[in-house]
């Protein structure tokens, strides 16, 4: 398993393969490269070793590669600030040319930096969603910037009812401005949205199964009401 695999993984699956490992690399190596090792996040690794009740080798402790770890070495003494040191700026709290100094260069009431974008500009998010600044409005980043294709489904139907979201129809994703268009969104409820992202977090043959399944389900459910309508004429 690649580590990448390992550190999108919510759980860690220790096989036997994995413990022997960590066993034999804990007490030696840092933490974070046992973790890299096992395609795991170092917390994961540091709650393992604790249940197992492993522990630093002396050897490892004594090394440079323990850092903080070690004991008696005063690590980072060098850079702290000693005994009588005087900053540079004590004194001067409320000096009438610092604070004049200051306001020089404050922001005033109303003002926007200058790399401030317009109205209208587009970015991406970090997933690659195509974003769209609907205002310059104070507050939460997240209303000035809004995902292009949410913007393209209100603008056809109206705001999006509460506990749904608007989403891509599968296969038709894009984050081009000019492709994003009403006949390639829909609005699904929240729930919704979870099955489909975790159905299409299996593996390709349990990803089959759950999308059998589900029309195996709505088959049945067809049949039952049908039978009932018919029971009650």
């Amino acid at each position: 398993m690649t580590a990448s695999m390992g550190r999108n993984q919510a759980k860690a699956y220790w096989t036997e393969e994995r413990l022997d490992s960590l066993r034999s690399f804990y007490p030696r190596f840092k933490t974070e490269d046992v973790a890299t090792i096992l395609g795991l996040r170092t917390e994961q690794v540091y709650a393992k070793a604790s249940q197992l009740g492993l522990a630093k080798s002396a050897e490892y402790l004594a090394s440079p590669a323990a850092c903080r770890l070690r004991r008696g070495d005063n690590v980072g003494a060098e850079y702290r600030f000693q005994k009588g040191h005087k900053s540079w700026n004590k004194g001067t709290k409320g000096l009438a040319g610092v604070q004049e100094a200051c306001r020089a260069t404050q922001f005033k009431q109303g003002q926007s930096p200058a790399n401030t974008l317009p109205i209208g500009s587009t970015k991406f998010d970090k997933s690659g969603v195509l974003l769209q600044k609907v205002t310059n409005d104070p507050g939460n980043n997240s209303k000035r910037w809004r995902a292009v294709h949410e913007l393209v489904w209100v603008a056809m139907n109206g705001p999006v009812q509460p506990k749904h979201i608007v989403v891509f129809r599968p296969g038709m994703r894009s984050n081009v401005l000019e492709e994003i268009t009403i006949d390639k969104v829909e609005c699904i409820s929240l729930a919704e949205n979870m099955k489909r992202n975790t159905r299409h977090n299996l593996p390709p043959e349990l990803n089959e199964v759950v999308q059998l399944r589900s029309v195996l389900t709505r088959q049945i459910n067809k049949r039952m009401k049908d039978y009932g309508q018919e029971e009650h004429r």
